[in-house]
């Protein structure tokens, strides 16, 4: 399967109730080639509108960060989501929401073939680098899993929330550009 056809089966999706209420999918922005792909937890209202994650205000937020490390999300990585639809009024995604979109992110991370991810918030995190992870504590480190790395940092909307943890995010993304230095192949300075 190339991407392209399975962004378009992803968009015909009706497993769930969150199809149902979508106003756009959220399939993800980037470049599928990426040897970096960040997970968030699901399209919030802004995103649903405009079919692309991190738009709003989080997501100027993560470019900030994003670009503080020579990362662009329309050339060097691929942005995804555990969900692809926007749950009713921004809530965390149900765990059998994400059980029935799971396999789309799990293709996508097949075809990519990424050597780091990136999760964004505890969601993600919980999901992808195991149950009992705790942001606050583990956020930075890196685990290995199946041959691709994987860290944890603070959601961006999480950051605007509590500020003060800022500067610890940065320091997440200061190691995440070290770990890409050292391990990618493809030019991301």
């Amino acid at each position: 399967m190339t991407w392209e056809e399975l962004e378009a089966e992803c968009r015909q999706c009706q497993k769930c109730e969150l199809g149902a209420t979508r106003t756009n999918l959220v399939f993800g922005v980037g470049s599928p080639q990426a040897e970096v792909l960040f997970i968030g937890e699901g399209p919030g209202e802004q995103e649903d509108l405009r079919g692309e994650p991190f738009v709003g205000r989080s997501g100027q937020l993560l470019d900030k960060y994003l670009a503080a490390i020579h990362l662009d999300r329309r050339r060097n990585i691929y942005i995804a989501n555990m969900v692809k639809c926007r749950p009713p009024k921004n809530r965390d995604p149900k765990p059998e929401e994400q059980d029935m979109c799971l396999n789309w992110l799990t293709a996508q991370v097949k075809l990519m073939q990424p050597k780091i991810i990136v999760c964004l918030g505890r969601i993600a995190a919980q999901r992808i680098i195991g149950k009992e992870f705790k942001v606050t504590k583990e956020h930075g480190k890196f685990y290995e899993h199946n041959g691709i790395l994987r860290m944890g940092t603070f959601h961006p909307a999480a950051l605007l929330r509590n500020p003060n943890q800022k500067p610890d995010a940065l320091e997440d993304f200061l190691a995440l550009q070290a770990k890409i230095e050292e391990i990618c192949e493809s030019t991301y300075s």
